[in-house]
């Protein structure tokens, strides 16, 4: 039996980053940049206006105030797209809008708001400063600058940048194909008929919503018989997946078959039990160059085994650098009568209490219990030698989701 933070070590060597591809930058999103993105020129390309008023010389304006106004022609304007093509003069102002280009001879831009209009005329009434509310000319990036870098997770603000530079396709690492197969004599699928003995087969699921939520792609192989035969055919259709998951049958039980099968495929085992709870029974090798998690069958332990090794694998693969949910430390908030020699994950819910945050188990830990996982921010990090878990004991926690209670209102409420 291997140490989980050792078993992850041992997973995230075999694992190799896929190639790129080249993409619309909207499908981008969520995407790990494959290529450094330079910008073709600089940005703004010209000085324009940061706000909508009057754009003069600031010799006009120097030391005016509403008691003594400048006085200024209006000889046109430059609204944004339309730029005034002349020159501004001592005594004149050209009306513009945010955006608008600053015309030659100007020099400072004053607000509408610090103004009046008098027919052909504009009254400056205050003094904004010279070089006032202008975009300079390649302030933002400069021509050549690179500006997204290899590793860069695209956001939206990467897209909008995108857009800017004037990139419609950016090369992306692949997204990684995940063959998902459940194996059992006891499972049914939504649309079988369920009799006494049967169970319906959630994790196929459940793992797929896991894959799909870190970005991958999943392709269900559906149920299998606990029929080794059945079972080798079924992952030999697999292979066309860059990764294989199995959920079931690599426990000790008499039907308990799929390390079998999968050592028959050729699979080279890497290690077969690990010493967490939930999540005992999986093995993890490669046929191969092929990744192959055989997770547990029950749904909880499954899921959470799933966490800890697939996603960091599958993040890997897809050109990620941060493969690991985020851990905050809470104090617990009640009793947890837990004794073993193997480390516990527990499913929790976080809450704050007088500004401390707070973890609370939810409720029973079955490997089977899934509303478990439907209630949980996150899972506790529970090592055998820190027992006794007593209240006030403070715990590192695995944040799975940022529904959690961590940011439960506006910041500015």
């Amino acid at each position: 039996m291997i140490e989980i933070g050792e078993a992850q070590r041992k997973v995230l060597e075999e694992i190799p980053v896929l190639g790129r591809e080249r993409v619309y930058i909207v499908e981008a999103l969520g995407r790990v940049l494959a290529q450094d993105v330079a910008a073709k020129r600089d940005v703004p390309f010209g000085e324009n206006s940061a706000m909508d008023g009057y754009c003069c010389r600031h010799e006009d304006l120097a030391g005016v105030n509403a008691t003594h106004p400048a006085k200024l022609k209006i000889i046109g304007d430059s609204p944004a797209g339309k730029p005034f093509r002349g020159t501004v003069g001592p005594g004149e102002a050209v009306r513009i809008m945010t955006g608008g280009l600053i015309p030659s001879g100007a020099d400072t831009v004053i607000m509408v708001e610090d103004t009046q209009t008098e027919g052909d005329h504009v009254l400056c009434l205050r003094d904004p400063g010279s070089g006032a509310h202008i975009r300079l000319h390649g302030e933002d990036v400069k021509a050549g600058e690179i500006v997204l870098s290899v590793g860069d997770i695209i956001r939206p603000p990467e897209v909008g940048m995108l857009a800017t530079l004037g990139h419609a396709y950016v090369h992306v690492y692949q997204r990684p194909i995940v063959a998902i197969l459940s194996t059992g004599d006891e499972l049914v699928d939504l649309d079988e008929p369920f009799t006494d003995g049967k169970v319906v087969c959630s994790n196929s699921y459940s793992l797929a919503a896991q894959v799909l939520e870190c970005g991958a792609i999943p392709l269900s192989l559906g149920i299998v018989s606990d029929d080794e035969a059945d079972q080798r055919a079924r992952i030999s259709d697999g292979m066309r997946a860059d990764v294989i998951i199995t959920s079931g049958g690599v426990s000790v039980g008499k039907y308990d078959l799929v390390k079998d099968a999968l050592s028959k495929l050729g699979m080279r085992v890497k290690f077969w039990k690990v010493a967490m709870k939930p999540g005992k029974p999986l093995v993890f090798g490669t046929i191969g160059n092929k990744p192959v998690f055989g997770l547990p069958g029950n749904p909880a332990s499954a899921m959470i085994s799933f966490e800890q090794f697939v996603r960091p694998a599958l993040l890997k693969m897809m050109g990620h650098v941060s493969l690991f949910r985020p851990l905050i430390e809470a104090t617990l908030a009640e009793d947890l009568g837990i004794t073993s020699d193997r480390l516990h994950l527990v499913r929790c819910k976080l809450f704050e209490r007088d500004g401390n945050m707070m973890a609370v188990s939810t409720g029973t830990q079955s490997s089977g219990a899934l509303r478990s996982m439907v209630l949980a921010d996150g899972l506790m990090i529970l090592h055998p030698e820190e027992a006794p878990f007593s209240a006030g004991h403070r715990v590192r926690v695995q944040v799975l989701h940022t529904n959690s209670p961590l940011s439960p209102q506006s910041p500015y409420n």
